[in-house]
């Protein structure tokens, strides 16, 4: 079977959505698959490509230039599949029989809608931003084939009014993730400026309003005021503080008791899972919750989020928590601390369900149905 990929502008970082198309790629070809991934190239943006400017000229690349390539391109494919559904505006530009998109999630579609409170957001949408969003939802809604990535989004998916083939199958693994080497700990020990024996809860994440990392400093905040927390620190890894983060840490007073640790590798963040007494992951929402499949690989205990779908993707091996309520939160987990080596154990069978091995043929028996449909 011949399948095409439309994958993401490099130019716009989206590191999670190139490995996304990436992994299809390599795992349908192992499948028998002839696969080919085509994406909007920068042209117009080597004139310039920073500020507004740039954001306009690649604007040109995406919506202008590449929509022409895409149509002479798709011909003769068995199968199109746009990788992530903020491209749904190249669904018209291929044949609507032959081709299907992955719904990865609706927050920037329900956040123009308004359907988050603004104190969720953190910020208003912009009139281009609400447009944008406007255009994805229209073809989205309208494809006839798509994948959701948990059942969660497949519920929102269908309350905007898509009534296509819309089957969940979850994300696989882009990556093995396995328990790290002793020496891999220290060493990430050692560049946290973790002293020898020193206990620490870790949070991953970058700083859009869902991943909530000011309420990870709160929860923290209260677990510190309990015996069995009090000498603990907490390991925040990835992006850089905004100035939130930076006001909320010192209005808690926490000081030192907090390592940020920015951009670390992923064999970074592997060892960070595996030495960490609890990775928190007290989102407000996601599409998926990467983060808790991979710390389960590596036998962290999972603290998250009592909403979907971080309870669909970790189901009862997590410890769930009001993500809103730092006391409540703080509380549910000083109250099931014991249960922390049976959660472990639990965590890492449920990793096993996110193998390439367990979703990719689902991948296969979507795109081998749509095609003799």
């Amino acid at each position: 079977m011949r399948l095409l990929l439309i994958g993401n502008y490099a130019p716009d970082r989206q590191n999670s959505m190139l490995r996304y198309s990436d992994l299809l790629c390599r795992e349908m070809k192992a499948r028998g698959y002839e696969v080919r991934v085509i994406a909007p190239q920068p042209f117009a943006t080597r004139v310039y490509d920073r500020g507004v400017v740039g954001k306009w000229l690649g604007y040109i690349d995406k919506y202008l230039i590449f929509p022409l390539q895409l149509r002479a391109v798709a011909r003769g494919w068995d199968w199109v599949h746009v990788c992530d559904h903020s491209n749904s505006m190249y669904l018209p530009h291929v044949d609507a029989a032959r081709s299907s998109i992955t719904c990865h999630d609706l927050l920037a579609v329900e956040a123009a809608l308004q359907q988050h409170s603004m104190a969720d957001v953190g910020r208003r949408v912009s009139l281009t931003g609400r447009v944008q969003q406007s255009w994805i939802r229209k073809h989205l809604v309208k494809a006839r084939r798509v994948i959701c990535v948990s059942h969660a989004t497949e519920r929102g998916l269908r309350a905007l009014g898509a009534d296509g083939v819309i089957v969940t199958i979850h994300n696989p693994l882009n990556r093995a993730f396995a328990p790290a080497s002793a020496d891999a700990v220290q060493a990430i020990r050692t560049r946290a400026g973790l002293a020898e024996g020193e206990a620490y809860l870790l949070h991953v994440g970058g700083n859009q309003w869902y991943k909530n990392r000011v309420g990870v400093l709160r929860i923290f905040a209260e677990l510190r005021q309990r015996s069995d927390f009090a000498a603990m620190r907490l390991v925040m890894a990835g992006k850089d503080w905004n100035g939130e983060m930076h006001a909320a840490l010192l209005a808690l007073g926490l000081g030192d008791a907090v390592v940020e640790l920015k951009n670390p590798s992923d064999a970074e963040v592997e060892a960070l899972y595996t030495g960490c007494a609890a990775m928190l992951f007290p989102s407000l929402q996601e599409g998926f919750g990467w983060p808790i499949i991979e710390a389960q690989c590596c036998g962290a205990l999972v603290v998250t989020s009592d909403r979907d779908p971080m309870r669909e993707i970790a189901g009862e091996t997590a410890l769930l928590i009001a993500p809103a309520d730092p006391a409540a939160a703080a509380a549910e987990i000083a109250l099931r601390w014991s249960e922390r080596a049976v959660l472990r154990a639990e965590g890492m069978r449920n990793a096993e369900n996110y193998t390439t091995e367990r979703l990719m043929p689902k991948y296969d028996e979507f795109f081998r149905q749509g095609a003799i449909a």
